[in-house]
């Protein structure tokens, strides 16, 4: 990214080592110039106006702010820009936390962990994360996010972490079975956006927060890989006797399952005496 009319002083460097300070062309505003990354060099004309609505040519706006905006804009352009530009990249681990993104970035296809929290992502769409098989976490926390797709996560088979608590989602889409860690605390979930049987398959899922929704029951069937499970939902109404222990196998024990939190529900779980049997201990919960 560089301003029309400066000239490389560092033939070898990146864009981003270069000064990209405005020059003003006319009273309409800034101009900036956008190369795309190709051997051709293709320039962009691109008004300041369009990335920071309103700004002019008396904008007080740093020339950092400015740059990240600038460079922002410049990826809804071109796919192939590299999200190293905009995030930070370290080894195979992309941290754009705090960065202004209303959309999942293009990453590289070498991406394991990202970090994309603290931004402005409304929805996600079944082509951001398209080819990432060896994307292991997904961490949006704090965001808008309200929808996403249902091919979004279940075709990344290297998927252990999904992490989206403090959005607005109400609905769950289709889970990767590899799924080891899903905590969605603080959305908008309802029961009737989580398929059903939606985590009989996660065979590897040791770990489900889902405290803080609007869901009037619990999840069920659950998987015996689970070894943790908060709940603590003031809108649970309904429960059953068999949604932790098969009561029909009196040898059926779930040694793992050590920590359920229900808490803060208006559930009596002493309704279902026969519903703890195969449990290391007791559900943290009412009982009277």
């Amino acid at each position: 990214v560089m301003p029309l009319g400066a000239t490389q002083t560092m033939p070898n460097a990146s864009p981003l080592s270069q000064q990209a300070e405005p020059a003003v062309l006319s009273s309409s505003g800034f101009y900036f110039i956008c190369t795309e990354p190709s051997g051709t060099r293709e320039e962009t004309l691109i008004p300041v106006a369009q990335i920071l609505p309103g700004t002019s040519t008396t904008s007080t706006e740093t020339e950092e702010s400015l740059t990240r905006d600038i460079l922002l804009f410049c990826l809804s352009l071109w796919p192939g820009l590299p999200t190293c530009l905009v995030c930070v990249c370290l080894g195979s681990s992309v941290y754009c936390d705090d960065a202004d993104l209303e959309n999942i970035p293009p990453l590289p296809q070498m991406t394991t962990y990202l970090y994309a929290r603290f931004n402005h992502i409304r929805h996600i769409r079944a082509r951001d994360f398209k080819g990432l098989t060896k994307l292991k976490r997904i961490d949006l926390s704090s965001n808008f996010i309200s929808s996403i797709d249902n091919d979004s996560f279940h075709l990344l088979p290297a998927l252990q972490d999904l992490i989206l608590p403090e959005n607005q989602l109400t609905a769950l889409p289709v889970l990767p079975r590899g799924l080891e860690v899903l905590d969605v605390r603080l959305n908008q979930l309802r029961s009737s956006g989580i398929q059903p049987e939606a985590f009989r398959a996660l065979e590897k899922l040791q770990f489900l927060y889902l405290a803080d929704n609007l869901l009037d029951s619990i999840p069920w069937p659950l998987p015996l890989s689970l070894r943790s499970l908060h709940l603590q939902v003031r809108s649970l109404s309904q429960s059953r006797g068999d949604i932790f222990c098969d009561g029909g196998e009196p040898r059926h024990t779930r040694r793992e399952l050590e920590d359920i939190r229900l808490d803060s529900n208006p559930i009596n779980l002493s309704l279902f005496p026969d519903a703890y049997f195969c449990l290391p201990r007791l559900p943290v919960g009412r009982f009277t």
